[in-house]
């Protein structure tokens, strides 16, 4: 146990100024190594941390909290399946859909898409993408007036803007005199969307639910339900229940399992990092045990006397390690510190940065997201803190060790 007087000399060891003035270099270079590991444990991993929260958003924007289809392919009988799923109080909101695939012709550019017809009025219930409008009105999207609603990658690829026609090919034909011919609509474009992800804005469009009915051909028919629910992350519990209520009959799914993968692959890659990240901590950290060893060294005719007046090898193993700790704390406060504030300010950081270099770090048209966004997590910084600390800590350790195991007799031999 440390007691006030193994404080008191180690702080007076950290304190006084050496003789050897490499000891203290050293001292620097190991305090600088863990705040540079801490400064970056902290930053990468409030980074991943938003990275992670904005890629929920964007997809849960479009991408239903739980979806509700038919193993045949289609609901011939969602109004009484609507009404069945109201019996559950997790869901807050619920919309038909028709979803089918399609090419998008304008002049001589043609782009596949995804088409999804939906209820204008219920659609606002299950996602925001509508709330995404940069151009044009959800209102006109009416039945048997063909607007559609494209995203704002489609709408430069095809380079149209709000009021133009394009042509929307399905893939099921019609048997004519001439032959299999394909089934042509134009559509006029009434809105364009950005959510801010590529995969969305470059190959999604959207109609009225009734237009999408005579364009595939599935007239009273669903692709099947979206639901809505009060809190996002009971999805698979409320995915179980549902399938209890319903029974075998439907196919439930719900946004975990459909981009599981992806969010695998996220918390993988950010335990990596941090394990990576530590390493540059583990580093510095056992930079201590040099240090130390130089100081037992330099001090072992000061730790002889002390233990000729008595002080027991227990408390000369203290006072080297309040030397050790205080670096680490040192190191791992000055880290945190500087951590925190990057996390908070990075989103104002790297658009200086870009601009500075006059370079754009993520470009829209290759990655998903292309700013940096932050969610600092105080269990992070707790758990970074704590490991940096832990690690300077067992630093400290052999070196107080050897310290303690000094002989009087054998150090003051020569003095």
């Amino acid at each position: 146990m440390i007691r006030p007087l193994e404080l008191q000399i180690g702080l007076r060891y950290t304190r006084a100024k050496r003789r050897n003035q490499f000891i203290s270099f050293i001292s620097l270079i190991s305090v600088l190594g863990i705040v540079i590991g801490v400064w970056a444990l902290i930053t990468v991993l409030s980074i991943m941390n938003g990275f992670e929260r904005e890629l929920r958003e964007r997809i849960l924007a479009v991408a239903s909290h739980v979806t509700i289809t038919s193993f045949r392919g289609e609901l011939t009988d969602w109004p009484r399946l609507s009404e069945r799923v109201e019996q559950a109080a997790e869901v807050v909101g619920q919309a038909p859909f028709i979803l089918g695939q399609g090419m998008i012709v304008k002049g001589p550019t043609v782009s596949g898409a995804l088409i999804r017809g939906i209820v204008p009025n219920r659609e606002a219930n299950v996602s925001t993408v509508l709330d995404h409008l940069t151009a044009g009105d959800v209102a006109v999207l009416v039945p048997r007036d063909w607007n559609i609603i494209i995203g704002s990658a489609l709408a430069s690829k095809l380079d149209v803007v709000l009021g133009d026609k394009v042509t929307v090919v399905a893939p099921k034909g019609q048997v004519t005199p001439a032959g299999l011919l394909p089934r042509l609509k134009r559509f006029r474009v009434a809105g364009i969307f950005e959510l801010g992800m590529y995969e969305y804005d470059s190959a999604l469009a959207l109609i009225h639910i009734e237009d999408a009915a005579r364009l595939f051909r599935t007239e009273g028919r669903a692709t099947g339900l979206r639901l809505k629910l009060k809190n996002v992350y009971d999805a698979p519990r409320v995915r179980q229940k549902l399938t209890e209520l319903l029974g075998s009959g439907v196919g439930i799914t719900d946004w975990t399992r459909e981009h599981s993968n992806l969010f695998r692959a996220l918390k993988i890659e950010k335990r990596v990092m941090f394990i990576i990240l530590l390493l540059i901590v583990a580093v510095a950290a056992f930079n201590i045990v040099s240090t130390l060893i130089m100081v037992v060294a330099d001090k072992e005719a000061d730790v002889a006397i002390l233990r000729t007046l008595g002080i027991s090898p227990l408390s000369v193993m203290g006072i080297f390690v309040v030397q050790g700790v205080m670096i680490g704390i040192t190191g791992t406060l000055i880290g945190t510190g500087v951590g925190v504030l990057t996390a908070i300010n990075i989103e104002t950081l790297v658009p200086w940065l870009e601009e500075l270099l006059n370079t754009e770090f993520f470009p829209s048209s290759i990655y998903v997201i292309t700013d940096f966004p932050a969610q600092m997590k105080w269990s992070d910084v707790i758990q970074i803190a704590s490991a940096s600390f832990g690690i300077s800590l067992v630093a400290t350790l052999y070196p107080a060790w050897r310290a303690s195991r000094t002989q009087p007799a054998e150090a003051l031999r020569y003095e």
